[in-house]
Parts: C-alpha cells; sequence; structure tokens
C-alpha cells in the first residue's frame, strides 16, 4: 500500500500511535501499511513452491503482501513470476522476492547461485517501494547468481521519467520540499543508472579482482514508451486506451500493457501474458479501470491486487480529521476494493481465474477476502506466497 500510510501515522503522537498500531495488529511504527503479520498456515511458508502442478505455462506467487511496510517471513512484498517451459518472467520486485525467487523452484538446481539463471524479463507496473525495493538487490547481486544461464540480458521494462510532478493533496496544503531536485521523477532507466553509481565501488571491486560480469551486461533496461497516448498531468488519471500498449515478444510469449489508474502515481502498468496455453494478466496497483479490464478481457487467469475497506476505515478512525479524510479518499480511490474486484473487474472481463495478491492488509482472514467471490462466476484464489496456479494442460 502506499506510503501515505507510514505518513500518516508518523504525524500522531506517540501513544496515539501505539494505540492505532494495537488496535490494527501492527507491532512497530514501521509496519502500518498492509504489515504481513502472518496467519498460521501463511507463516509456515516451505522453501520451495507449495503447489507445483506440471503445466508448461504456470503461474507462481512470489510475493502476496502489499504495501512498503517491514515484512515478517510468513508474506513477501508482492512479485509475481509467470513461466513457460523454462523462462521465467517477473512482474515487481517487493520485499524479499529476490530470495522468494530463489526458494520457488524454478532456478535449475545447481548447488550454486543460480535465482537469475531462468528469468527472461523483470516488468515493473510502477516505481513505488513496495513494487521495487528488491531491484537494487537483484540488480547489486545478479551477476552472481547466473550459474548455468544462457541466452542474451535480462530485459527489464518499466515506467520513464516523468516530466510533471504529482499533485499536492489536498490543494490547500502548502507543497513539501522535493527530493532530489534536480530530479525528482526518474524512471527505471535513470533509477537504475543511480544504482549503478551507488554501488560502484562493489562493481569495481569485482571486475578488477574477481572478472565478474559489469551488471549492464546482464540486464537491458527499457523506458515503456506511452507517449503517443498521454502526456501525463499532475492529477495522473490515464485516458481509455484504444488497443494495448506492445511491451516485447519472446518467442512464443507475447508481452502487452496497458495504463492503470493508481493516480495521482502515473504512469502506472498492468501486463498481460499471452503464451500458446493461455494468457496471464498482472494487473498492479489500480483502482477498478476499464483499461484493465479490456486488457484481461478473456484470460485465462488475472492477478489483481485488493484492499479490505473495513480496515481503511479502521486506521482513519484513529487519525487526526485533517489527516484522515485525505488519506480515506487516496486509499479507496486509487485501489480496488474487496467488494469491486470480484465483480466490477474480473467478470466484467470474463476471466477464468482471479488470483488476489497485494493484499492490504496482509494479516487478514482468508475468509475475508473470499468474499471477493461475490459477483464473480469463475474461480477465486486467495494468494499466498509460492503458489503455483496452472495455465492450460497439467500432468501428473
Amino acid at each position: 500500500m502506499c506510503h501515505v500510510l507510514n505518513e500518516a501515522v508518523a504525524s500522531l503522537p506517540t501513544t496515539d500511535r501505539r494505540s492505532l498500531l494495537s488496535m490494527v495488529g501492527l507491532g512497530a511504527v514501521g509496519a502500518v501499511a498492509g504489515s504481513a503479520l502472518r496467519t498460521p498456515a501463511a507463516a509456515a511458508a516451505p522453501t520451495s513452491a507449495r503447489r507445483r502442478p506440471k503445466a508448461r505455462t504456470r503461474v507462481v506467487l512470489l510475493g502476496t503482501a502489499g504495501g512498503p511496510a517491514v515484512l515478517d517471513g510468513g508474506r513477501h512484498g508482492v512479485s509475481t513470476a509467470i513461466v513457460f517451459e523454462d523462462k521465467v518472467y517477473v512482474v515487481d520486485l517487493g520485499i524479499g522476492a529476490f530470495g522468494r525467487l530463489q526458494q520457488s523452484g524454478l532456478a535449475p538446481d545447481t548447488g550454486l547461485g543460480s535465482a537469475l539463471s531462468r528469468v527472461r524479463g523483470i516488468f515493473f507496473t510502477h516505481l513505488h517501494s513496495d513494487h521495487t525495493v528488491d531491484w537494487p538487490t537483484t540488480y547489486a547481486i545478479g551477476s552472481m547468481n547466473i550459474v548455468g544461464r544462457s541466452g542474451g540480458p535480462v530485459q527489464v521494462f518499466g515506467p520513464g521519467a516523468r516530466d510533471t510532478l504529482t499533485r499536492v493533496f489536498p490543494p490547500t496544503r502548502p507543497a513539501p520540499g522535493l527530493v532530489s531536485p534536480d530530479e525528482p521523477m526518474p524512471g527505471i532507466s535513470s533509477m537504475t543508472g543511480h544504482l549503478r553509481n551507488a554501488f560502484a565501488q562493489d562493481f569495481n571491486d569485482r571486475l578488477r579482482d574477481s572478472n565478474f560480469p559489469d551488471p549492464d551486461t546482464l540486464f537491458e533496461v527499457h523506458d515503456i514508451d506511452h507517449s503517443a497516448v498521454w502526456s501525463i498531468d499532475p492529477e495522473g488519471v490515464p485516458p481509455r486506451l484504444e488497443a494495448p500498449i506492445d511491451v516485447w515478444k519472446d518467442g512464443e510469449v507475447t508481452v502487452t500493457a496497458t495504463l492503470v489508474d493508481h493516480h495521482p502515481t502515473a504512469p502506472a502498468y498492468g501486463y498481460r501474458f499471452d503464451t500458446p496455453d493461455g494468457s496471464v494478466v498482472v494487473s498492479g496497483d489500480t483502482c477498478v479501470s476499464q483499461n484493465l479490464i479490456d486488457l484481461a478481457r478473456g484470460a485465462d487467469v488475472l492477478v489483481h491486487e485488493v484492499i479490505d475497506p473495513e480496515f481503511v476505515e479502521r486506521l482513519v478512525a484513529s487519525l487526526p480529521s485533517e489527516t484522515a479524510g485525505p488519506v480515506r479518499k487516496h486509499l479507496l480511490e486509487s485501489h480496488t476494493t474487496i467488494e469491486q474486484v470480484g465483480r466490477d473487474v474480473a467478470e466484467q472481463a470474463g476471466v477464468g481465474t482471479l488470483v488476489l495478491s497485494h493484499l492490504v492488509p496482509a494479516d487478514n482472514p482468508s475468509s475475508r477476502w473470499r468474499q471477493a467471490r461475490r459477483g464473480f462466476s469463475g474461480e477465486l484464489v486467495v494468494g499466498e506466497d509460492l503458489d503455483v496456479i496452472p495455465i492450460g494442460t497439467t500432468t501428473s
């Protein structure tokens, strides 16, 4: 969930913060937004994929918790792998995603560093920290975790730089000072360039002393170009698209994208992966989005974010009045609720299976999430880390 929760709670007096954290079941100030305090079942997650049906195309949920909070070992930050044969495509890299990739069984069993050996592409839906924080990990140590890899570099796609600032809300509030005023809204390519500078000592040591590959030979980073369809304004609400955005074709796997509505954050993307066995769509963070519904039309699996409005109400009830209204507006207007996700998104798109991920709050009982079944005629899966969802024909 967005950084606004942590900011709101940080504004409370210490005693009020402790009361709020106790009420919503969180253990520390840093664990407010979408904390992953676990249910017993999730806390016992194994070190390899929990269910591994044999299917040529499958979805592996690497992490299912939403938000930038510090997580425990039960649910890790949001990350989803789409697999075709031995090719792995990863959407987002939330907290702990690199470790989950290693645990997933998607790498060759070399007994050495091989987590990235079969990864063909990495796709970022947007640049909020809870979707990107393991990109520095992946970029920095990737060259040491490719034993057995063949083929070219990992293709990395994500939002480009934005030339407008997000609006200030409420508009009567003075604009805060800018972080990095010379480049306040970088895209994935620029962000990666900054990582290269930040880790320069490590990279140069390993290049000179051990002849490890330069990370820029392992990752090829691309800003997705949406300039033909949208000039972003401060509100960040995307237009309706007439067609999806072509991203990449990797042999028999075709990747397209659309602009989803996570205003004022923009651009934000949802991705579709089409293989000979079927199709998978990953929503990213969004409210109910007609663009996303269009992209997901007839898909076999839709992996979609979800927020519990009851949690939002519990949260805002403990915030000062000047904070409660804006927080409530943001969370409910830029995310998709339990009541909406099945009825208003998955059913309208005619998808076969709806998989709930980016769960906020992450410690909700499964029974609460299963209420998303109302108004949806397909199969509902409440995602757990390392779940495997097969696409097409499976074998025993």
